[in-house]
């Protein structure tokens, strides 16, 4: 062999290894896949013997513990479930088996800490009068998702008691799990109250999480984190067990990065008579409402604006605009006077139901409580509204609240059903909120726009997902329908997602391995 046709040999030889280390050094790992993962890439890596899910729960509490307290000091959960590792495994062994429980065995779930828990984890709602309060019995939407083989990692920080303790709170704040951040500015809110819910899967905490709404508490921190957020119909899914506001509007509901693993996870959620009326309703999205009302200042939303309705006229929906979302006047008053009412009742009652330590036996009592320990737990701001709410006789005013219940949904619906009939639209487009403020505990929130309190009252379905960004912070869009619309909202949410919406992951710290 010559000499030039060795050196040739030996060229092509170090050209194929260099090649071959290349290829080995661009393919991902098992764990640079699970970065910001969907619940299809899951999954696959699940099928495919690459990944179980005690290792998955292990890749979460690595994430959990890298930007929760310290890193980027997110604080989106307060309580990690010391048996989740134990439950992916039995869980594993199941896979292991042949036996899969549903689409979603073997995930990973974050649950807002005002729904009940008969584990480990207690149950508080933020509130130090409910410290380590532990619940002998689940929620009904928690033991349908641990039938469905989903695993509960944790429990999520809160705007204190559901953001509906006083004036000038700070969204996501709560006396035990402090201040928790936007995980794309965390000077700035995560607004509430399903803060830590938001965050959680927007910060990649975890791969799925459960909020609660009563007027956007789903749908404001769900736009504000830039993550999917689903206010499903009102009755749709089982109130039975959560911490409460107010019957007539409580509602659990799904927060995920991605629409299909919402989807997916209002599914395990709903009841079987919402599920099924929700597939009789589903159809196509023909023509849709799109809605022009923010304020002016936000260039991001007006683009944004812009950017969706060309996104719904390329595949072919009919989009018809309006600038006018002025909601009905009296509204408001009505829905606060509902809100009031069934607070007192309500939360009564489910202190009652789940054995509240004698401190918190009672709303009276937990206004006690408050003003005994108010140099820390009414440190940034009062507990007016459970005083409004133990000022009322619920006897003497039984009649004007449910002139106020009857008065805020038709008020609500016939607003809705109005423009959807007017404009012949299957659904109305709109911004959800406007971007993110700065966190200010002396001043409280600084709201811009929403519009979540008509879908709120009315109980109407909505969807909301990320379309958009006001410099680096992410902006909704929101998807509102009819009742039991909920699947065509997730199909409408879909395809603006694959046509560039959606989720975009922050710039997060890594975990240390």
């Amino acid at each position: 062999m010559t000499v030039l046709r060795r050196c040739y040999l030996q060229f092509f030889a170090l050209l194929a290894a260099t090649s071959l280390i290349a290829c080995a050094s661009t393919e991902p790992t098992v764990k640079e896949q699970l970065a910001f993962a969907s619940v299809a890439q899951i999954q696959q890596l699940y099928s495919s013997n690459q990944l179980s899910s005690e290792e998955l729960v292990r890749y979460y509490q690595a994430q959990i513990a890298a930007n929760n307290e310290t890193g980027m000091q997110l604080r989106a959960i307060i309580d990690l479930n010391p048996d989740a590792l134990q439950i992916a495994r039995q869980l594993d062994q199941e896979r292991a088996n042949g036996t899969l429980r549903s689409p979603l065995h073997g995930m990973p779930v974050v649950l807002k800490a005002n729904i009940a828990t008969a584990d480990r984890l207690p149950t508080t709602a933020g509130a130090e009068v409910l410290q380590d309060h532990y619940t002998a019995s689940d929620a009904e939407v928690v033991a349908q998702l641990r039938q469905q083989g989903l695993i509960v990692l944790g429990k999520a920080n809160l705007s204190e008691w559901a953001n509906f303790r006083g004036f000038s709170s700070s969204s996501g704040w709560s006396g035990l799990g402090g201040q928790a951040r936007n995980p794309y500015l965390p000077t700035h809110t995560p607004c509430g109250s399903s803060s830590g819910s938001a965050v959680a899967v927007a910060a990649d905490f975890s791969l799925l999480s459960v909020g609660t709404e009563t007027d956007g508490s789903i749908m404001c921190p769900a736009s504000i984190n830039g993550v999917v957020g689903v206010k499903s119909t009102r009755g749709s899914v089982s109130g039975d067990g959560i911490i409460p506001i107010a019957s007539a509007q409580d509602i659990a509901g799904p927060m995920a990065r991605y629409v299909d693993d919402a989807r997916l996870l209002l599914n395990a959620m709903l009841t079987p008579v919402a599920r099924e009326q929700m597939e009789q309703q589903q159809g196509d999205t023909k023509k849709v409402l799109l809605v022009r009302a923010y304020d002016e200042q936000f260039v991001g939303v007006e683009a944004m604006t812009e950017r969706v309705e060309l996104q719904l006229e390329q595949v072919g929906i009919d989009v018809v605009s309006t600038d006018q979302w002025q909601l009905p006047d009296g509204l408001g008053d009505a829905e606060l006077e509902v809100l009031l009412y069934e607070f007192k009742r309500d939360l009564n009652q489910w202190l009652s139901d789940y054995d509240a330590p004698l401190q918190a036996a009672t709303i009276d009592a937990v206004i006690a409580y408050n003003n005994t320990h108010a140099d820390r737990v009414l440190v940034h701001f009062g507990q007016e509204y459970f005083e409004q709410a133990s000022a009322i006789d619920l006897e003497a005013s039984e009649d004007s609240y449910l002139q106020a219940l009857q008065t805020g949904r038709q008020l609500a619906s016939e607003f809705l059903d109005n423009l959807l009939e007017q404009h012949g639209a299957d659904a109305i487009v709109i911004p959800s909120y406007g971007p993110a403020w700065p966190i200010d505990h002396e001043n409280g929130d600084g709201f811009n726009f929403g519009t979540s309190t008509a879908g709120a009252v009315s109980g109407y379905p909505s969807v909301t997902l990320r379309a958009g960004f006001e410099n680096e912070l992410p902006l909704g869009i929101s998807l509102i329908g009819p009742n039991y619309s909920d699947y065509q909202l997730l199909e409408l949410a879909r395809i603006l997602e694959a046509s560039g919406s959606g989720f975009v992951a922050p710039q997060m710290q890594t975990a240390t391995e």
